[in-house]
């Protein structure tokens, strides 16, 4: 056998060869004909001819995404940065290699984008207090404008917001001008109540004058059991009243 005949025959079963491919079960092969869209196959083995056919990968496990820091200015004029992480997956193989160049990078452009436009419709304490109702929008935004490209985005999570030094300072100093307010509208409050029962047990007393003079002999056995050398006490001119009332008769 010629060297020329051998080396054909080597041709041909490397060709042979190189027709078979193993998908695994997350993997998708796009089949093109001649250029032109035929067929999605796999998972298992598939046999691909060599110079007619050619096969695009595509991976159908979820992905996760960093969107790198961006820069925002909510709604009430605050500099902010924000960062994300998207989880996203393929969900029709052929629409992801044909209907979008490299959907990887089209997805992290759009979830850029996608993540400025909404935070900058928002204030700042929207960003920090309301972090599960902006992952959902974003997450329905960048879903309904992928899906011509195959991609399901099934989750959005905002990592970080980052304040400037200035903002961190404002928010401490009104968080602490919130807690004094709190504790003089308590104080205010316990005064108010202390006010009520005192007035209660004012109208009380006066309407019956023995109740006001035994209160009046509770205080004064109270002060003279503290040990006081002198004791100096103004008698009201009721009880003066009913003490010669008392001696009269």
């Amino acid at each position: 056998m010629s060297y020329f005949t051998l080396s054909l025959t080597f041709i041909i079963i490397m060709l042979l060869l190189s027709a078979f491919r193993v998908l695994r079960e997350y993997e998708r092969g796009v089949i093109f004909f001649l250029g032109r869209f035929q067929k999605v196959k796999g998972p298992g083995l598939i046999i691909v001819i060599p110079f007619v056919q050619q096969m695009v990968r595509v991976d159908l496990r979820i992905l996760v995404m960093d969107v790198p820091t961006q820069d925002v200015i909510s709604r009430d004029n605050v500099s902010v940065q924000v960062n994300a992480v998207v989880y996203f997956r393929v969900v029709d193989a052929e629409n992801a290699i044909i209907q979008v160049e490299n959907y990887l990078e089209a997805t992290s452009q759009l979830a850029q984008t996608t993540l400025r436009s909404v935070l900058g419709q928002h204030e700042m304490d929207d960003m920090l207090a309301q972090r599960d109702q902006l992952n959902a929008d974003i997450q329905e935004i960048l879903d309904q404008q992928t899906d011509a490209w195959g991609i399901k985005v099934s989750n959005v999570e905002i990592k970080h917001v980052d304040l400037n030094e200035t903002m961190i300072r404002a928010i401490a100093k009104q968080a602490e001008a919130e807690r004094e307010r709190r504790a003089k509208v308590i104080h205010a409050e316990g005064e108010l109540q202390a006010a009520e029962k005192l007035a209660q047990a004012a109208k009380i007393l006066a309407s019956q004058g023995q109740a006001i003079q035994l209160r009046y002999l509770q205080t004064l056995n109270e002060i003279a059991g503290e040990k006081n050398s002198t004791i100096v006490f103004p008698v009201p001119v009721d009880f003066l009243h009913a003490l010669t009332t008392a001696k009269k008769e």
